[in-house]
C-alpha cells in the first residue's frame, strides 16, 4: 500500500500542543490585561467569550485576526515564546521510518502561515513531506469540506488511499465525510495535560507517534488479503 498517502495534522499530532495551551490559555491573557489595564481574570473572560464565538472557523487560527481583535501582537507573542515548540514522542523516529518505507507524506495544518513558518524554522519537518499546506491558503479551516475539495483540486488524491491522523475530533468528522476512512486521534496532544479514555475520543488513537507503524501494517496485510481472495 505503498501508494499510501499519510496526511498528518501538525499542533497536537507532531507537534506538543503544550506551545498552544501557553499562548493562548496563558500567555496571550496575561498580554492582554497588561495591554488594557485590567485584571487577568477580566482578560480571561475577554478572550474566552471571542474563542467560543470563533471555534473552528479560519479565523480562529490567524494571528492577524487575534491581532486586530484583541489588541495583542499574537505572532510576535509565539516568537518570544518560540523555545518552547517541541515535538511529541516518536515523532521523528516515525517520520524517519516512513521515509525509509517509502510512503508520501502531507502536512496539513490549520495554522496559519506565519505561524507554520514559526514551527518550520524551530522543528525541522519539511524535509520529511512532499506537500504542506496552510488551510489559510484555501480560506477553509480543516472542519470544513470546502478545504478538502480544494485540496483535492490542488493536489489530486484518492480519499481510499489516505490514512489521516489529527487530534481534533471536528476535524477528523470532516475527513470521514470527505471519504477517508483510515482515521486516527492523538491520546495527550499536549504534555501539560493529562491524556484522553478511550471514551472521551471518538476515533482510535495513538500515543507515540511510532505506533502508526503497527497499524499501517495492519492495513497493508488486509489489503493484500482482499487481492489473494
Amino acid at each position: 500500500m505503498k501508494d499510501t498517502i499519510i496526511m498528518f495534522d501538525m499542533d497536537g499530532t507532531l507537534l506538543d500542543l503544550a506551545f498552544d495551551d501557553l499562548i493562548w490559555n496563558q500567555q496571550l491573557a496575561i498580554r492582554h490585561a497588561e495591554n488594557h489595564q485590567c485584571s487577568l481574570e477580566q482578560s480571561q473572560t475577554s478572550l474566552n467569550q471571542f474563542y467560543q464565538q470563533h471555534k473552528h472557523t479560519i479565523s480562529w487560527y490567524s494571528s492577524d485576526y487575534w491581532t486586530a481583535t484583541v489588541g495583542v501582537d499574537v505572532l510576535q507573542l509565539q516568537y518570544d515564546f518560540k523555545q518552547y515548540i517541541a515535538p511529541r514522542p516518536g515523532c521523528f523516529e516515525l517520520l524517519e521510518q516512513l521515509h525509509k518505507q517509502g510512503y508520501r507524506c502531507w502536512l496539513l495544518t490549520n495554522a496559519d502561515q506565519a505561524g507554520l513558518k514559526l514551527k518550520l524554522d524551530q522543528i525541522e519537518l519539511s524535509p520529511y513531506f512532499e506537500v504542506i499546506l496552510s488551510s489559510e491558503q484555501f480560506g477553509y479551516s480543516k472542519e470544513h469540506q470546502l478545504f478538502w475539495q480544494k485540496l483535492q483540486a490542488l493536489h489530486p488524491f484518492s480519499p481510499e488511499q489516505v490514512v489521516f491522523i489529527d487530534d481534533t475530533a471536528p476535524v477528523l468528522d470532516a475527513a470521514q465525510q470527505f471519504g477517508i476512512q483510515h482515521l486516527l486521534s492523538i491520546v495527550q496532544p499536549s504534555s501539560g495535560r493529562a491524556a484522553r479514555t478511550a471514551t472521551e475520543l471518538d476515533y482510535p488513537a495513538i500515543q507515540d507517534l511510532t505506533e502508526l507503524l503497527d497499524y499501517l501494517g495492519k492495513i497493508n496485510t488486509k489489503v493484500k488479503h482482499e487481492q489473494t481472495a
